[in-house]
């Protein structure tokens, strides 16, 4: 599982955002795609996934196996990442007023945008 496609890379990097809210937009975009995923696995909602079923599917994904044995702590501090996401995630649902799991990408991108875009306008 690829952190971020090139095309959503080149989404990201041409949103009208500071480094560091292209790196959460960044981060969100993987969380969406890991909690889809842990969603379909436990066959619940996105927004009633708990941490211990993140650190689970962490553990036992391959694509982490390297990590998970180089650094004992990656599980807790990946998961911690992901279960963070919900917050953006769902106030960006809430927004769209659709299910996390039906976000778009643009969807995602557009809302990190408008934020900034409220944050200067409050600087």
């Amino acid at each position: 599982m690829d952190f971020l496609t090139e095309d959503e890379a080149i989404q990201v990097d041409a949103a009208l955002l500071s480094s560091k809210e292209k790196f959460s937009t960044r981060l969100a975009i993987y969380a969406l795609r890991c909690l889809k995923e842990i969603a379909k696995n436990e066959d619940i909602k996105i927004e009633n996934i708990k941490p211990e079923q993140v650190q689970s599917w962490v553990k036992n994904d391959h694509n982490f196996k390297e990590k998970l044995e180089l650094d004992g702590n990656f599980n807790q501090f990946f998961s911690q990442l992901v279960i963070s996401s919900l917050k953006p995630l769902k106030q960006v649902a809430q927004a769209e007023n659709i299910p996390i799991q039906d976000l778009t990408i643009k969807q995602l991108i557009n809302w990190f945008e408008h934020e900034s875009q409220q944050n200067l306008g409050q600087d």
